[in-house]
């Protein structure tokens, strides 16, 4: 389904008593499209975690290289970061009580990885309406200016579909942002190891080569409220979703239980797309 024809139009956040964001930052997300940092794993918690999705990657062998994508409801350990209570609370305060992780995504750049991710809108890609869906960004490894970390155009989330070009030699995606370069300066989306940050689905968003000498990973949580829907059957075909907090009135998401399974040689990605 062309992004043309959904909707993918932005709702402010109305929460006059949200528990862990504050009125301004909820303001901030509302007004620029994004919110950062916040607190999730301590030094010790995120080392763990990130010897855990070098496992991961490493078991993949060259197909995980660059990261892995889907794997929410087949493996426990991923299961277990979306359903953390220390970042749905905080989504909580965006999306509501009833909360909905339908992708996530390990992300990881290389030292001297010339690959670069264009200025794009994440639900002009979806097939998903309308627009709901709060990306959290969980730092693996620091992220910075020069290891390559994420920059939004901030003030880009209300805009809807924004016109697409087709992309130069070294961007991951075929299509981009067209005169994005005109629309405002990017943010870098700067984070410690073990901080995340919240941004909306039509935010414009992108990030450069990694050509430091140090390696920038992360994992990217998708979360919606469950009156989101899937409207293209083609591209959601595969899509496994966690019913992470409340429950789905509508009806629209099918539920997946915490999987046994924590070893990626016994399963495989069910969806695969784009990265950040």
């Amino acid at each position: 389904m062309h992004a043309e024809k959904l909707d993918l139009s932005f709702t402010p956040v109305v929460n006059p008593a949200p528990a862990k964001l504050t009125p301004g930052q909820i303001e901030q997300y509302n007004h620029l499209g994004y919110a950062a940092p916040f607190d999730a794993y301590s030094d010790v918690e995120i080392a763990k975690l990130r010897h855990y999705f070098d496992r991961l990657m490493d078991d993949m062998g060259p197909d995980g290289a660059f990261g892995i994508n889907c794997y929410q409801a087949r493996l426990s350990g991923i299961w277990d970061i979306a359903t953390d209570p220390r970042i749905l609370d905080h989504v909580q305060d965006i999306v509501g009580p009833n909360i909905i992780c339908w992708a996530t995504a390990v992300l990881s750049k290389p030292a001297g990885t010339e690959k670069y991710v264009p200025w794009h809108q994440d639900a002009s890609f979806w097939g998903l309406e309308p627009a709901r869906t709060v990306t959290v960004w969980l730092a693996i490894d620091d992220a910075d200016a020069e290891n390559s970390a994420m920059q939004w155009i901030p003030k880009t989330h209300n805009k809807g579909h924004l016109p697409i070009e087709e992309t130069e030699e070294g961007s991951v995606f075929h299509m981009q942002t067209a005169s994005a370069d005109s629309m405002g300066a990017p943010v870098v989306d700067e984070l410690r190891a073990g901080q995340f940050s919240l941004h909306a689905d039509m935010l414009v968003h992108g990030s450069g080569p990694n050509l430091s000498d140090r390696r920038r990973c992360g994992l990217t949580l998708r979360y919606c409220p469950p009156e989101v829907r899937v409207v293209d059957d083609e591209w959601s075909r595969g899509v496994e979703a966690i019913i992470c907090r409340g429950e789905d009135p509508y009806g629209h998401w099918r539920h997946h239980e915490r999987p046994d399974n924590d070893d990626i040689t016994r399963t495989s990605t069910p969806h695969a797309y784009g990265n950040n």
